[in-house]
């Protein structure tokens, strides 16, 4: 028997869930912190899998999307960690596993879920509102463009902000001067995103999968916990 697209949807966030729940509790309440702490790469690299798994069609456009957020993820750190030129001085460290020139391999995984996410929660929520709109008053396809790059790079750069200060307590990486993080690493977040926002938008995929909302609204409930707690 087929499994069908809400059936992968429901499993994929079960195990998000399951996943995450598990995490905290590790991380907050036991005494096998370190463990959960240095199996992050683990949670991460499941996330990445399902979200390719839930979704619905995967044309060569989804893939180049998905090689696109690899390549100038991992070309932007490294020129970040080896120069200080993109989102400041920071060093990684070795929670997150193997690294290529200093950034860790999974953080191209990481930059493929948040934007994804981000940008299927603000292609959902135009197409909500367009459809509300007469076609007189909807605005035109480049003002739409502009519009959506705009949004998702802002919430993509949210994510960051959220995720920022549980990450430096877990060890992820650390910034220098120590815990000061700068505002150009924003600026950069904002711009790095809007590239691959763009090709999200432009690039003809199906943009409509419902376990990547879900998975971004589970990431940051989960750091603000662990940065209210941790």
């Amino acid at each position: 028997m087929a499994v069908t697209y809400q059936q992968k949807t429901n499993i994929a966030l079960f195990l998000a869930i399951l996943f995450h729940v598990c995490g905290l509790i590790g991380i907050l309440f036991t005494p096998y912190k370190e463990w959960f702490i240095n199996n992050t790469s683990v949670n991460l690299l499941l996330m990445g899998v399902l979200l390719i798994i839930t979704q619905k069609e995967k044309p060569a456009s989804f893939w180049i999307f998905i090689l696109l957020c690899f390549t100038l993820g991992m070309i932007a750190e490294m020129i970040g960690v080896n120069t200080g030129y993109l989102f400041g001085n920071y060093t990684y460290g070795n929670v997150l596993g193997p690294k290529l020139y200093g950034v860790p391999w999974l953080i191209a995984v990481n930059w493929f879920i948040i934007i994804f996410s981000a940008g299927n929660i603000i292609y959902r929520l135009n197409e909500w509102l367009y459809k509300k709109l007469s076609a007189q008053m909807r605005p035109s396809f480049i003002v739409q463009v502009f519009s959506f790059v705009i949004d998702a790079s802002l919430l993509a750069t949210f994510f960051d902000w959220v995720l920022e200060p549980s990450a430096i307590r877990l060890g992820y990486w650390q910034w220098i001067p120590a815990d000061e993080i700068p505002l150009f690493n924003f600026a950069c977040w904002f711009i790095v995103s809007a590239i691959l926002l763009t090709a999200f938008r432009l690039l003809k995929f199906n943009k409509d999968n419902q376990f990547a909302i879900h998975l971004f609204i589970i990431q940051v409930l989960f750091f603000l916990i662990l940065q209210t707690f941790l």
